[in-house]
Formats: C-alpha cells, sequence, structure tokens
C-alpha cells in the first residue's frame, strides 16, 4: 500500500481532532486487517475516487465518541443515539477533506462521497475496493478508535 496516500489521513486524524475537539490522539502500530467487523461502536465510511480509488472509514468505541462529542458540540450523551452518529459522519468528512486537501498540494486529486454511518455491536464496513484494507488504532485518554484506509491506485 502506498504510504504517500495513507500519510496524510493519519496526519488529518491528528489535526483534525487536535482542532477541533481539542483531543490529541497517540497513533498505534498499523496492521492489516483481514475482515470487515469493525473495532468499535460506530463508525462512517467514505468512498474515494479520482488518481486512487478506495475508502476511508473511522470506527470510535462509545466511551471515545462521547467525549469527543462532549468537547465538539458541547453536549454530555449517555448514549449512541442521532447526535453521536452525525458526528462521526462529520468528523469522517473534515478528516478526509483535510487528507484531500494535503493530497493536492503533492498533486494527487481526489474526490469524496457522502458518509454513510453504521453502529451497533459487532457491525461490518465494507470497503469499495478488495485490496488490503490499512487499520491504524488511536489511543486517547477516553478511549480508542480506528482509522482504516483501503486504496487501489488507477
Amino acid at each position: 500500500m502506498d504510504t504517500s496516500l495513507i500519510n496524510p489521513f493519519l496526519t488529518a486524524t491528528i489535526h483534525v481532532l487536535a482542532t477541533m475537539a481539542r483531543i490529541k490522539p497517540v497513533p498505534g502500530k498499523p496492521f492489516l486487517k483481514k475482515n470487515m467487523l469493525a473495532l468499535g461502536d460506530v463508525s462512517a465510511i467514505i468512498g474515494i475516487t479520482g488518481a486512487a480509488r478506495g475508502s476511508m472509514a473511522l470506527t470510535f468505541s462509545e466511551s471515545t465518541i462521547k467525549a469527543i462529542t462532549g468537547n465538539l458540540l458541547g453536549i454530555e450523551a449517555t448514549e449512541i443515539n442521532d447526535e453521536l452518529r452525525d458526528a462521526v459522519g462529520e468528523l469522517t468528512n473534515m478528516i478526509c477533506g483535510d487528507a484531500r486537501r494535503r493530497l493536492s498540494e503533492a498533486g494527487i486529486s481526489l474526490q469524496a462521497g457522502i458518509p454513510t454511518i453504521v453502529s451497533g455491536k459487532n457491525h461490518s464496513i465494507s470497503h469499495i475496493n478488495n485490496g488490503p484494507h490499512l487499520a491504524i488504532p488511536f489511543e486517547t485518554p477516553h478511549g480508542g478508535f480506528v482509522v482504516e484506509v483501503a486504496f487501489n491506485k488507477k
């Protein structure tokens, strides 16, 4: 998998969460994900086309997304509800947009679709491509989340 496509998504994740939610995520060791099972409680996936075809998914544990939305929106949620699901979709848009801007500066033009949000225990994430899916776990003081990126180069 081409790190020149992946690294902007990691940088964007850290930047967006630090500036918008005042939470500094710490990346863990990336790994190849071999199944579609989400590694959290609520996810958003967004399709990406252009110089490369693929998708990005963002999956949060319940405790992490509650803390992020608390900082981001000033709300205190007791469960994963519509506001939290909408926040995951919006964070996905922001991270993907920031990464696409960074890639554009490097001469790589990508377009993104509208995120699809899924929640619940043991939900699945279906990426657009059939190639490898790189998962990068992140830790915060409130719990973990995972960014998944999967691309097929044109």
